[in-house]
Formats: C-alpha cells, structure tokens, sequence
C-alpha cells in the first residue's frame, strides 16, 4: 500500500510555515533575546538554589491526597484504561484497514501526542491507566509475586536505556517506517511493545516499566512540569519548575530527552523542501536516509547536551561524567514547547476526528458513543496569526524554562566560581537549539 498525503497527515504532524505569517528572522531574533535577557537577570537575582524536594510546595487539600491515594480510585483509573485498551483493541483486531479506522488516531494522536496535554494537567498519566501496568498487577496478583519487585532486582546501570531505545523504535517506526499506517504493521509493534512490558515486568516487577516503558517514561517526564508532586505519600502542590527539580537522575535520561526532543525536529526537516529535493533525487528511497536522519537528530542533541554540560569546572564532590544527566531535566520544556508547537494543529483537527470515529469502531454505521455526528473545529487554521503567536511563544517559554531549570540546578552543583561561566555552553547549546527549533518550524 502506497502512502497518500491523508496518510502522512495522520502519521505526523502539519504545521510550519504555512501555519506562521510572521518573519522567521524576527521570531528567531526574539527567542534568542528572549533567553540571553533571562540569563543575565537570572545571574543577578538568582544566586542560591531555590529548589528542594524536601521542602517544596504545599499540601494538597486532606480530602483530594486521601481520594487521589485511594485503592478505589485507583482501581477506577486502571478499569477506565483497559475499558480505553480493549475498545480500541477491537477496532485494530476487527476493523477494516482504512484511515478511518479509529486504531490510527488513538495510536499516534490520543496516545502520542495526547501524553502531553494530560501528562501537564494531571501529572504521570499514563502510569495510572496504562493497560502494561495494569496487566502486569493482575499477573503479579494471582502469581503471588509482589508487583514492584519481580523476580529479579533491576540493574541500576540500566537506567533509563531501555525506554530510550523503545522510544527510538517507536519514533522510527512513526516517521521513518513507509507501513506505518497499515493495520498489520501497527498491530504488530503495539503486540510486541505490550509482550515486552509484560514480561520484563514479570521479571522486573513494576521497576521495569518505570524505567522501559517508553509512554510511561515520557508522560512522567512531562509531569514533572505539572502541578502534582509527592513528598512521601503525600500529595504536594508545587510550581512546575520546583517539580521539574524532581526529576530522578539515572543512566540514559540524556538518551531520552534526545530522542524525545531529536524526532520532533527531524519530524520537521523531514518535510522540508531541502531533504524532500534531496532524498527524491536518489533511488535508494526514503528508508536508509531519513534512518540516518532521525540517528542524527537524535544522537545530536544527545551529544550536544553531554558536551556542554561537561564543559565547565566541577567541584569535589561532582564527577563530570554525571554532570549530562543532572542537567537533562532542563530540556523537558524545551521538549514540551516544540511539542506544543509543531503538534498543536494536528492535535486538534486529527482529535476531534478520532472522537468521531471512535464512535463507530468497526467501520459499519454505528454511534456508540454519540459523536459520529460531530464536526472538526478548524478555528485554529483560521486564525493564522494566533496560532503562528502561539507556536512562537512555546518555543520560547520552553527554553526560558529550561534556561531557569538549569540555572538553579548549577548553583547548587558548580564551584562558586563557576556557577555562571560553566553555565555559558549549555546557554549556547540552548540557543542552538532555539535557533535549530524556530528554523526548522518555519522551513517544514
């Protein structure tokens, strides 16, 4: 089956320029103003570390901690998430192979895509309704095995590695892989992703897919920039950067916010009228060089972040070689703005039009759930202006953010002589990457 452009559009996100009617020179200009003027005051008024997970924020109200820690609660969640699972299971296993099978628009919007907006609003969404965990429990439930242990301890050495390379596959599969909008092939990686899950957490128990699952790790990243915290058991209000802070540094996390961060900017080179020239005057296909691509974008950011990271003077008590993954949490709204930028038309629009063929999952006339008669708002796509503002600002505010993130974790690491002038690289690679970011939003 040959890709159409219904297909691409389901696949990846639209936007770029055509969605920005505003000079690419001043909005690049802006942003890059915007972060040099953040860094100079943050040098002034920012001289001690203002984060600290002990003591930060402030309980949450007695009646939500005890509602939010219930096993009722809990369970609740985990029947909404495999009542979600098996619905849409349905429509993969007998639906029809078309675009309009709504399998597709569950996949890469609801669930790619859709761990954004829910992970900022609620926190780590998807650990409490994904159908892995859940099945996991159950297993571990009648084997008597406890949930969170399994059988084998987890190497910490692994880290996070293990989600960085599903997240790679996933990412790959998404944009690179020409069937990615064919049934079988869709099924097929979601069947070895779950069986994956599945027995690594038999093996690992539930410490597995907080460090494998690559949904799971992804939609705990991104709620850390939420407002819902635990200190302990209890349930904590905080600012999203006092919970960015919270992050938990193990080997990979510079993996993952490469990946993360690397396939959404090579999800708008690959649009671009330079790459789309070049590759179409080959005859070795889109496959190997948009492969290549996608290694380099990732791998670049990777390799961008470590360097500047480690390009400064450490104390004592720091080794360099830790310094790349105690600052990687400060590209997680680097990585929630370009999110928000490069998907937000295609989030919308294809959303809505999941919603409405969710009602009919089978493709045979039916309005189960009521919305087969609705109809796509393309109010955004009317309002070019506002969305070409939108889009700028997110950018931008990512990578004040991340600037701010950043900030506040190198006074509290680096030698005091250090603590501005060692944060100078990883300024510049911030810059870099807006820079990068921006251009390559308006080029797409």
């Amino acid at each position: 089956m040959r890709r159409s452009p219904a297909d691409t559009a389901l696949a990846h996100g639209f936007g770029g320029a055509k969605d920005l009617p505003i000079p690419s020179e001043l909005a690049i200009a802006g942003a890059v103003a915007a972060l040099v003027v953040s860094f100079t005051v943050l040098a002034m008024a920012w001289r001690n570390p203002r984060y600290d997970a002990a003591t930060s924020g402030r309980p949450a109200p007695a009646w939500l901690d005890t509602l939010v820690s219930s096993r009722a609660f809990e369970a609740v969640l985990r029947a909404l998430g495999m009542a979600f699972f098996l619905y849409v299971g349905m429509a993969a296993v007998f639906g029809q192979d078309t675009l309009i099978n709504p399998f597709f628009g569950s996949f890469y919007v609801l669930l790619w895509v859709g761990i954004v907006p829910a992970s900022l609003l609620f926190g780590p969404f998807f650990k409490a309704v994904s159908p892995a965990r859940t099945l996991s429990k159950l297993f571990a439930r009648v084997s008597g095995v406890e949930g969170e242990q399994g059988l084998f301890r987890y190497p910490e050495r692994l880290g996070y590695w293990p989600a960085a390379l599903a997240l790679l596959a996933f990412v790959w599969f998404e944009l690179v892989y020409p069937h990615a909008t064919e049934l079988g092939p869709v099924r097929l990686w979601c069947a070895a992703y779950l069986g994956i899950m599945l027995i690594g957490s038999a093996l690992f128990g539930g410490t597995f897919l907080a460090h494998a699952d690559p949904f799971e790790v992804y939609s705990t990243l991104v709620g850390k920039l939420s407002v819902w915290g635990h200190r302990g058991d209890t349930l904590v209000i905080r600012s999203p950067l006092a919970n960015l802070d919270t992050v938990a540094v193990r080997p990979g996390l510079v993996a993952v916010v490469g990946v993360l961060f690397g396939s959404t900017a090579f999800d708008s080179f690959r649009e671009s009228t330079w790459w789309l020239q070049l590759v179409q005057s080959t005859d070795i296909g889109r496959v190997l060089p948009d492969t290549l691509a996608l290694l380099v974008f990732t791998g670049g950011v990777a390799v961008v972040l470590a360097a500047a990271t480690m390009a400064t003077g450490v104390s004592a008590e720091v080794e360099r070689r830790l310094l790349p993954d105690l600052f990687a949490h400060s590209v997680v709204p680097i990585i929630v703005g370009y999110m928000v930028a490069h998907y937000l038309t295609y989030f919308v629009q294809q959303g809505q039009l999941t919603l409405i063929q969710l009602s009919d999952p089978l493709q045979e006339g039916a309005d189960y759930l009521g919305t087969a008669d609705m109809q796509v708002s393309y109010w955004l796509a009317l309002h070019p202006t506002f969305l070409a503002v939108t889009k700028v600002l997110a950018v931008v505010t990512g990578h004040v953010l991340g600037v701010v993130a950043a900030h506040d974790r190198a006074v509290r690491l680096l030698p005091q002589r250090h603590q501005l002038t060692g944060q100078l690289p990883l300024l510049f690679a911030m810059v870099g990457f807006t820079v990068g970011g921006l251009y390559l939003l308006f080029a797409a």
